[in-house]
């Protein structure tokens, strides 16, 4: 037997019982108006029993039984519904105070026909939500709608109050918006749709949000048939993300990009719009097939930069809030939609600037100089140094070419020496003026950073603002002299420096760098120069060329061994581990084919990368009326020059 039998069995047996106890009860009262009523003839008894028992309604147990309001007394209510004895409710069991009157029917739940008091237990309360109960299954699949209130928060939404039974309402069902303030809901009255409804739990769930959905489903037909692009319609801020703004426009929600808000940079949506804010929208793009649409709210203002050309002229000052920084400029706001760039070289006369950060935060208000206006790109090229004196122009008569001064290093690059001659004012050694001799292979063995240093002006170039000096212009040039003592044919012992891809660099004495070609070094061919010949190796060689005005000297080892016995021959070839011996008659052969070879010994060779070339006229000057005001400054300007690269 299943559970569901077992229950109706016991139900029907219940019943019968109840039954049977009501019928014994009418025979015993039956009994005691016989007893009272012996003195009756028995026709005139059987009327008066039938008129007793019509006063008495057959009534059960768990179920709803109608009653007449007999009396109110204090907080209780007497309930009359046709049993020997009256039932009574309290007073807080009424919804609606306006049917507690003597003489109103209502219905009542019977809980007990008896309690241990003998007494009637009945219930209004459950009365009222049996039949909402009722209602409640009605009104789903009606689809009518029910009143409520709204109790109290609880996680995912609120326990809201149907006339005494208890129902869910999912916060994502109270509204169409995003709901900010749940705790104002707490207390308010409100039409819902039953969503679901579920008997075996007496789970209810409920919709506030379908109503509303409802009531714009025609509005919302009506605007998908009409929108199109370039449409302007009023909407209703709903909710603001940190990539623009949600709008309602009548049962259809569009979004607002955070680029279309303002022609000008902000910071988020909220600077612009509100939650709630009624603002009127332009429709850019509209998609019909997942009914999407793109609106704009700097599209209905006009451009700011339609007026540029009235309002700003090549050279006004202007002042503005710094927006943007990148690693070549800064980009400063002079009104709403329109910026200007400040590159790097128009920050400082003097200063080397690196980073815009040197000179310039975000968020700052700076002063600059129009320096050019290109209205058809909507670029505008700003200045901060052209607001103040040239101090280039000074350093002509501060610093004339051909004079002497000390300095600090200040920086050291592969290509040369900075100098700091004044705050602010620095030129550049580089690495060919260092010495007249010395090919100098890394400068930071040659000086340090913060190091006096004493140097000669080679050129002052106001326009590009850039100082070269010299170091080696402070000794005379002996180059003169070493003509004479190292030319052609001349032997010298020499000292290795480093060997190169090419060959390698020895050093003469009075400090003079030369080069031994890799031909000369061997009559077989050699790469592994590092291995075989050593820094601080010593050896003799031939000066086979004296270059005055390139300043280079070419050695030979095999033009100085040709005339050599083959015991040195010997010597050399164990002494550096060359890989074959060779004899005198190699030698001839390699000096005969010598006199075809090209030798190209360039400064490259030596510290085995591209050096900057540099070249010092006699004086580098731009007249004061010529000096450029400014440049558009559009993009990172290449590293050209060995200022640039100076950092």
């Amino acid at each position: 037997m299943t559970e569901s039998e077992t229950a109706d069995l016991v139900t029907e047996e219940k019943n019968k019982t109840e039954k049977k106890e009501q019928e014994i009860t009418a025979k015993e009262e039956k009994d005691k108006i016989k007893i009272l009523v012996s003195d009756y003839e028995e026709d005139e008894y059987k009327k008066m029993l039938d008129l007793y028992e019509k006063t008495f309604n057959v009534i059960k147990e768990n179920e709803l039984v109608k009653g007449r309001i007999v009396a109110i007394n204090g907080e209780d209510v007497l309930i009359d519904i046709g049993s020997k004895s009256d039932g009574r409710v309290s007073v807080n069991e009424f919804n609606d105070v306006s049917e507690i009157k003597v003489g109103n029917e209502i219905e009542v739940f019977l809980e007990k026909i008896e309690d241990r008091e003998g007494q009637l237990v009945l219930s209004k309360k459950k009365a009222d939500s049996m039949k909402m109960w009722d209602r409640i299954v009605d009104a789903q699949k009606d689809g009518t709608i029910v009143k409520g209130k709204c109790i109290r928060r609880i996680k995912g939404g609120f326990v809201v109050d149907l006339s005494g039974l208890s129902a869910f309402l999912p916060g994502s069902q109270i509204d169409t918006k995003p709901i900010r303030d749940y705790d104002e809901y707490v207390g308010k009255v409100m039409d819902f749709k039953v969503l679901k409804v579920n008997n075996q739990n007496e789970n209810i769930i409920i919709s506030h949000k379908v109503l509303i959905e409802e009531s714009m489903a025609g509005q919302r037909d009506d605007l998908l048939k009409t929108i199109q692009k370039g449409m302007t319609l009023k909407a209703v801020v709903k909710a603001i993300t940190d990539f623009g703004v949600f709008v309602d426009l009548g049962g259809l929600d569009g979004l607002v990009h955070i680029t279309d808000l303002s022609w000008g940079r902000i910071n988020h949506p909220s600077d612009v719009v509100k939650l709630d804010q009624e603002i009127e929208v332009y429709v850019l793009e509209f998609d019909p097939e997942k009914q999407r649409v793109y609106l704009g709210l700097k599209q209905l203002q006009k451009h700011p930069w339609d007026d540029v050309q009235n309002k700003y002229k090549i050279g006004d000052k202007v002042s503005g809030k710094v927006v943007s920084l990148t690693e070549y400029g800064a980009f400063i706001e002079i009104e709403k939609g329109i910026e200007g760039l400040i590159h790097i070289s128009e920050m400082s006369w003097t200063q080397h600037i690196t980073n815009p950060t040197q000179m310039v935060s975000m968020g700052q208000v700076v002063e600059a100089q129009i320096l050019t206006i290109d209205s058809d790109n909507k670029k505008l090229s700003l200045g901060m140094k052209q607001l103040t004196p040239n101090p280039w122009q000074s350093l002509l008569d501060k610093f004339p070419v051909g004079t002497k001064h000390k300095g600090k290093v200040c920086n050291t690059t592969n290509f040369g020496i900075f100098v700091e001659l004044e705050e602010g004012v620095d030129g550049l050694v580089h690495i060919s003026d260092l010495s007249w001799t010395k090919k100098i292979l890394d400068v930071t063995e040659f000086v340090k950073i913060g190091d006096e240093f004493e140097v000669v002006i080679l050129g002052v170039d106001v326009a590009n603002q850039r100082i070269s000096l010299g170091r080696k212009q402070l000794l005379s040039n002996p180059w003169d002299n070493l003509e004479e003592k190292y030319k052609v044919g001349t032997e010298a012992e020499c000292r290795i420096i480093k060997p190169i891809e090419k060959g390698i660099i020895v050093e003469l004495p009075d400090q003079v760098d030369s080069f031994i070609p890799a031909s000369q070094l061997s009559t077989v061919p050699m790469k592994n120069f590092g291995d075989l010949f050593k820094v601080g190796d010593k050896l003799k060689a031939k000066v086979i060329e004296f270059d005055k005005n390139n300043k280079k000297v070419v050695l030979s080892v095999i033009e100085y061994l040709k005339d050599k016995g083959d015991k040195e021959i010997e010597e050399y070839i164990n002494r550096f581990k060359l890989p074959k011996k060779f004899t005198s008659k190699d030698i001839q052969e390699k000096t005969r084919s010598f006199e075809s070879e090209q030798i190209d010994f360039k400064i490259e060779d030596i510290i085995g990368e591209d050096v900057p070339e540099i070249n010092h006229p006699p004086a580098v000057v731009t007249a004061p009326e010529t000096v450029s005001s400014g440049k558009p400054a559009e993009a990172p300007k290449p590293e050209s020059s060995a200022d640039e690269k100076k950092d």
